[in-house]
């Protein structure tokens, strides 16, 4: 590959990376929130959504296979008592966060200056992780998409099918000039972003960056850096062309609450491995079992807070 190649595929990652952070914004994407949904309204139209961004990841793969681009595609680990409590952990952290890693973007990205303590807070969970549970070390275990090739014929009339719909409604009804998309607005556009971006530079998530610095790993740190750059440039835009960016001085009970929930996020994504960014858009698609018990622990224990908060509230 060339130097203006290269260069041209890392400004097309880049790009795709503000991309993603915007429709974070935009969509006001976050678990915490799909999971409040459904215990406080019982609808779960935002998890779907973030279902629904693992399903276009998936089948965006599923075509580039068809079409003969394979990528390298990162392997999943076995699934232990420490993939539970790490999902637990993830899901705890979230909650007192008030915002998963994807929200934690949105919050940025609208000002919210308490939440630069959330990614400090995770690198020093991720940092401490040994000292706090000793040596856990996960099981890498190989992972295959059983899904045969054909499948992705049926994806294609179902994405074209998807997005003239979604384009055909916002025209309608005039949804750009709104301040929020539609969830599933939002999580499509995050999906496609995510697989260009994997097929251009690689598998990429701000957690994991956070992660392989705290591990003392800073191979291609310098492009990573850049491309979460991108991505907090990209909320920002959002939260500006929403009308939603505002400066918010941070609190003492803000930063410590910020920090305590990445802290814990941290310790969970370390234990697990993964964050919930990495486990939706990598480990998901590619059904690796690890990545949806961690997702099912961790929205269970977000729901399980949700409920205590009521009771508590109640009594």
């Amino acid at each position: 590959m060339t130097v203006a190649l290269a260069s041209l595929t890392f400004l097309l990652a880049a790009v795709c990376a503000g991309l993603m952070g915007y429709a974070i914004q935009r969509g006001a994407t976050c678990t915490v929130a799909a999971i409040g949904e459904i215990a406080e309204q019982s609808s779960a139209r935002r998890l779907i959504a973030l279902a629904e961004a693992a399903l276009w990841v998936a089948g965006c793969l599923l075509i580039a296979r068809w079409i003969g681009f394979i990528p390298t595609l990162p392997g999943g680990f076995a699934v232990t008592v420490w993939t539970v409590a790490g999902g637990a952990l993830l899901g705890v952290g979230a909650y007192i966060n008030r915002a998963c890693v994807f929200g934690a973007i949105a919050r940025l990205g609208s000002g919210d200056w308490s939440y630069v303590l959330t990614p400090i807070g995770f690198f020093a969970g991720a940092a401490s992780m040994m000292l706090t549970f000793g040596t856990i070390m996960p099981i890498p275990v190989r992972t295959e998409t059983f899904l045969p090739d054909w499948v992705a014929i049926i994806f294609a009339l179902y994405a074209v099918w998807r997005i003239s719909g979604i384009l055909r409604r916002m025209r309608s009804e005039r949804r750009v000039a709104k301040h929020v998309w539609a969830p599933h607005e939002a999580t499509l556009i995050i999906g496609i972003t995510f697989v260009i971006m994997l097929l251009s530079v690689g598998a990429w998530a701000y957690t994991d960056l956070l992660s392989r610095l705290a591990m003392g790993m800073s191979d291609n740190a310098d492009w990573r850096a850049i491309l979460f750059v991108a991505l907090l440039g990209g909320a920002t835009l959002g939260g500006w062309t929403a009308g939603r960016l505002s400066s918010r001085r941070p609190t003492l009970s803000g930063m410590a609450r910020c920090f305590t929930g990445g802290l814990l996020m941290g310790w969970g994504s370390a234990l697990i491995p993964g964050g919930n960014d990495g486990l939706i858009l990598i480990g998901m698609p590619l059904f690796q079992m690890h990545a949806w018990v961690a997702i099912f622990s961790m929205c269970a224990a977000i729901w399980i807070a949700f409920k205590v908060e009521k009771a508590l509230g109640q009594g």
